[in-house]
């Protein structure tokens, strides 16, 4: 099967333009893609993951990726899928999350003798002149058109600011800038960016040639990543000191039933051939595949040790196996007052929920556990030496648990 058909069979591909020369490059290895990152956070997280497998899939087909880090782009936000104008952020944090994204890009995508390009698009964005721009690029746009796309429409009815509404030109000179400077040929995102890509795929067009070879398309992937990757308490990261290896392969072993397969095909490379026949898979089988799921993300992640770890921890905890490595979380002396720290202080700084709020309600609702007895009482205590000895156990719910010690 060549590449673009295993696009399609992974049910990657959501909508394309041109498909039979997007068809023709991917194939034969002649596509020069980019897929965009706006410096949010200082790690990348599962929605990201999912873009990071389909570049890795695409280069090892042949193609090239060019991995563009928004440190222009990052100045605006992206209003797509937002209901609030993004926080906006300093140059200095800006630059701090792009060198963070830098290092873990390179765990999946090889940059090696220019198999892969790293650009930042603040290198011709922050020294555009306002008018030279307008005059460049203005005439392209039809705010009519603008107006319609779909990235702007849930901010439409609570109000877009016109400094959100620059962000699809943005973009779209991205594409324009990269087609020029690194005969960049094709564009990956989600389907809320579908309206941003088109504008990047018509400037080249009108202005630069009209039979460019300027390619759009979009997956699922992207947009199933932004539904991905939540929990109660927060998004799940790929830096490990944010969501540690075990975290990380719980998440994906706690996918639901109905979901499962599909991540397999999405987001791992297993053969589609062993994917057609767990299709079949029923019963305790799925949790087989969830665990296949967990390990193969958990070893691109983090590399095949930490897999291991995660595995033998889980096994140890839920299905009675070797002892494996409790995920742990450690308090300090100040945490502690007058010598002791409650429950839901311990919820919180374990990471097992994002607020107070939310650890007094899993305690009232009878699902805290404390060394596999169930805690309904919000002012329950625990000394500091009995953390310092030997630490507590506490889960929330049946899956997600953490030990937590005094350092």
């Amino acid at each position: 099967m060549n590449c673009y058909e295993e696009l399609q069979a992974r049910g990657l591909i959501a909508q394309v333009t041109d498909e039979k020369e997007i068809r023709e490059l991917v194939n034969n290895g002649k596509a020069t893609f980019y897929i965009g990152f706006d410096p949010t956070a200082d790690s990348l997280h599962v929605g990201h993951f999912m873009a990071l497998c389909l570049m890795k899939r695409l280069q090892m087909a042949g193609n090239k990726p060019i991995a563009l880090l928004g440190g222009g782009t990052g100045m605006i936000g992206d209003p797509s899928g937002k209901t609030d104008m993004r926080p906006m952020m300093t140059p200095e944090i800006i630059n701090h999350n792009i060198e963070c994204f830098k290092k873990q890009m390179s765990r999946f995508i090889d940059f090696s003798d220019g198999k892969a390009i790293m650009v930042n698009n603040a290198d011709w964005l922050l020294n555009l002149n306002y008018i030279e721009m307008l005059r460049e690029v203005g005439p392209y746009f039809s705010v009519n058109n603008m107006l319609r796309a779909r990235c702007y429409e849930q901010r439409m009815e609570r109000g877009l600011s016109f400094f959100e509404f620059n962000y699809m030109i943005m973009q779209s000179y991205d594409f324009y800038m990269l087609y020029q400077k690194y005969g960049c040929n094709m564009q990956f995102g989600g389907d809320d960016q579908w309206s941003n890509m088109l504008g990047g795929t018509e400037l080249i067009r009108k202005k630069l040639d009209k039979d460019a070879y300027a390619m759009t398309i979009t997956l699922l992937l992207n947009s199933e990543g932004k539904k991905m990757g939540k929990t109660e308490s927060g998004a799940v990261w790929l830096d490990p000191n944010k969501t540690s290896p075990f975290d990380f392969y719980q998440y994906w072993r706690n996918v639901a039933d109905a979901d499962v397969l599909k991540c397999i095909r999405l987001l791992t490379f297993l053969p589609l051939e062993q994917i057609d026949e767990m299709s079949t898979w029923e019963g305790s089988q799925l949790n087989t595949a969830k665990e296949i799921l967990a390990y193969e993300l958990t070893s691109l992640v983090h590399g095949e040790e930490e897999a291991k770890k995660a595995q033998e921890s889980a096994k140890a905890l839920f299905g009675g196996g070797a002892s494996g490595e409790i995920p742990t979380a450690k308090i300090s002396q100040e945490d502690l007052r007058d010598g002791n720290i409650d429950l839901i202080s311990l919820l919180v700084k374990g990471g097992l929920v994002a607020t107070r709020n939310e650890g007094r309600r899993s305690i009232e609702q009878g699902g805290v556990t404390v060394n596999d007895e169930v805690i309904r009482d919000i002012r329950k205590l625990f000394s500091g030496e009995e953390l310092q000895k030997e630490g507590v156990l506490i889960r929330k719910g049946k899956k997600n648990f953490k030990k937590i010690i005094l350092e």
